[in-house]
């Protein structure tokens, strides 16, 4: 697993659980399956630019406060 990679899915998990969505709900925004949404907050996969976009903008947060 990649380091930066994982940094990124911490991320994510903290500000989603900070603004109480759930994954469900950020998969819901992002039209993917929830199961996407656990393998990144893992660091089992690895996002393009286009989705830490897709991510942050489905967050409310800025790209920069993810990576």
């Amino acid at each position: 697993m990649d380091k930066e990679v994982s940094k990124f899915g911490q991320k994510v998990r903290k500000v989603r659980l900070q603004k109480n969505m759930s994954q469900g709900d950020i998969a819901r925004i992002l039209g993917v399956h929830r199961t996407y949404i656990s393998g990144l907050e893992r660091g089992v996969r690895n996002p393009s630019l286009l989705t830490i976009q897709k991510v942050a903008k489905a967050l409310g947060v800025d790209a920069k406060k993810l990576i």
